[in-house]
C-alpha cells in the first residue's frame, strides 16, 4: 500500500479552484464545458482526468444522487483568501455623497447591523445617503451601517454603508441581510439547500451557520455600499 500524494498540479489546483467558486457563487458545480473552457483545453477527456485525479487525493467528491454534481472536500493548504471565497467586487462609492450636478434620491441608514455577530433587527434611521443613480428607479433600498469584520474577503469592511434593496428572496449565493427568527439580523452570504439555509461569512475566522429555511425571512440583497476614505 502506499499513500496517494496529496501535491496538485497546477492544472489540478485551478480547477479546484474554479469548481469551489462556482459552487460557492451559484450553488451548483459547474459543467465540463464550463471547466474545460476555464481551463482552455481542448477535450472533455482532460478534465475527467483531473477530476479523476482531485478525487483520488480527497479534494473533490462525485455526488452519486446527481449527475456530474461535485462537492468540494477541501482546498489546498496554500490557497489564498480570494481561492477559498467566492470574491464579490461591491460598487463602492467613496466618501464624497454630495456629487455637484448629480440627481440624487436619497435612502434612509437603518443603524448598524454586524457583520460578525447577529444583532436585534434595526427598525430607526439613523441618517441618509445618497442613493447612487443607477439604482433609482429599480426597487426599494435602504442603508445599514457595518460593524465587523466577517464579510471582509468579500470587499465589505468595518464602518462601510451597505446599501440594500428590499426583497423578500435571493439566489443561493448571493449576500443578504436576513432575519433569525424574526429578532436578530446579520448580513452574509446565503447558501440555501432543501429545507435549511446556511449563513456563510467571507472571513475564514468565521464559521457558517446552518439554520431550517422557515427560521430565516431574507430583509434585502446587497447592492452597492459608501465607504469612507480619510
Amino acid at each position: 500500500m502506499y499513500e496517494v500524494c496529496s501535491m496538485l498540479t497546477k492544472k489540478q489546483k485551478n480547477l479546484l479552484i474554479f469548481i469551489n467558486k462556482k459552487i460557492r457563487s451559484s450553488g451548483i458545480s459547474p459543467s465540463y464545458e464550463e471547466m474545460k473552457n476555464s481551463l482552455n483545453l481542448k477535450s472533455k477527456s482532460g478534465i475527467h482526468r483531473l477530476i479523476s485525479a482531485l478525487e483520488e487525493r480527497g479534494f473533490v467528491k462525485r455526488l452519486a444522487h446527481k449527475a456530474r454534481a461535485l462537492e468540494v472536500v477541501k482546498l489546498p493548504e496554500n490557497a489564498s483568501a480570494n481561492d477559498i471565497f467566492n470574491t464579490f467586487t461591491p460598487s463602492v462609492i467613496k466618501g464624497g455623497l454630495d456629487k455637484e450636478g448629480a440627481k440624487s434620491t436619497d435612502v434612509s441608514v437603518l443603524g448598524s447591523i454586524a457583520a460578525g455577530t447577529p444583532i436585534e433587527a434595526i427598525q430607526q434611521e439613523v441618517d441618509r445617503v445618497a442613493l447612487p443613480e443607477d439604482l433609482q428607479n429599480n426597487g426599494e433600498h435602504y442603508g445599514l451601517k457595518v460593524k465587523g469584520d466577517s464579510m471582509i474577503e468579500a470587499g465589505i469592511n468595518d464602518g462601510d454603508t451597505v446599501i440594500v434593496k428590499k426583497t423578500s428572496n435571493v439566489d443561493s449565493g448571493q449576500i443578504a441581510v436576513v432575519l433569525i427568527d424574526d429578532q436578530e439580523a446579520t448580513l452574509k452570504r446565503v447558501r440555501k439547500k432543501g429545507n435549511t439555509i446556511a449563513l456563510e461569512a467571507a472571513n475564514r475566522n468565521y464559521g457558517t451557520k446552518i439554520y431550517a429555511a422557515n427560521r430565516i425571512k431574507i430583509q434585502g440583497k446587497l447592492v452597492s455600499l459608501y465607504r469612507n476614505f480619510h
